[in-house]
């Protein structure tokens, strides 16, 4: 398990980050399509070293103008700039997590009534440990014969991309999958959330080298929204646009909801939910 998120953090929002979108020329012989550590540490007015020393782990305190001045050098989102924040203070010395609190299980009523009102949408709502605790019925129809409810509820999303065969076949792109589940683990207080650890240590000792690589290489902020592919045993290939809301820092809790994102994915999901034709419209 890696110790360093701020710094891979760092790495690979400097990775990701084209030079042209800072103002600065391409150049030739470039080893990568963003910025090299010289040219972030100009543009946040800091020593190349420092920037080493920040994404090798050798400096996990970094002041808040230094936070300020890296995330304004790399173009960050607001989203971005929370994950940055959050995680420069859990390395901090002198943060403490409330590690031995249980996840969540109890969906409110307020949300269950949500749930309702969705269907016949497939919408589902998560914990942190990525476990399922309840769904409107067109996601069960949707999942059922996936194998992610054989062992009841609450299903655990993680544990069934990882360990059962099954679900290389129902996600197509079950690389991308599998990173978004590693990013979604390690989002939040990851290392210092006993349970989270207990379940990244089961997985490393069950999975292997296809979940620790990525627990050393994905950084921990997973995408809110994007286009995910599902192979159904009867609806065929679907391509349904996610989206995740999160609900209060109280519930901490997600609710995942997924649109047909073209046409046909809407008639297939039509007929497989059997509901009138149209009911579920394709975005666009």
């Amino acid at each position: 398990m890696s110790d360093n998120e701020l710094g891979l953090f760092l790495r690979t929002r400097r990775e990701a980050c084209p030079p042209a979108s800072v103002g600065l020329p391409a150049g030739p012989r470039r080893r990568t399509p963003g910025l090299r550590r010289s040219e972030l540490a100009m543009l946040a007015d800091v020593s190349v070293e420092y920037i080493t020393r920040l994404e090798q782990g050798r400096d996990q305190n970094p002041s808040q103008a230094v936070l300020m001045a890296l995330a304004d050098a790399l173009r960050m989102s607001s989203s971005e700039r929370i994950h940055l924040y959050q995680l420069a203070k859990s390395s901090s010395p002198g943060f403490h997590c409330l590690g031995g609190a249980q996840p969540n299980r109890e969906v409110r009523p307020a949300v269950r009534a949500i749930l309702d009102r969705l269907d016949p949408t497939p919408a589902v709502v998560v914990n942190r440990l990525s476990e399922v605790l309840a769904s409107t019925e067109g996601y069960r129809l949707l999942m059922d014969q996936s194998g992610l409810f054989d062992a009841g509820m609450p299903a655990n999303y993680a544990r069934y991309i990882f360990t059962d065969e099954r679900a290389r076949t129902v996600f197509p792109d079950w690389d991308h999958t599998a990173d978004a589940v590693v990013a979604a683990l390690k989002s939040g207080p990851f290392r210092t959330d006993q349970s989270v650890a207990a379940l990244v240590d089961e997985l490393s000792l069950l999975v292997g080298a296809p979940f620790t690589d990525r627990l050393l290489s994905i950084p921990s902020l997973p995408a809110a929204s994007g286009i995910r592919r599902l192979t159904h045993p009867e609806a065929g290939d679907l391509r349904l646009a996610y989206e995740h809301l999160d609900l209060s820092a109280d519930d901490d809790q997600q609710v995942i909801i997924h649109l047909p994102a073209d046409d046909a994915t809407a008639k297939a999901l039509d007929r497989l939910i059997g509901r009138r034709p149209g009911g579920l419209r394709a975005l666009g």
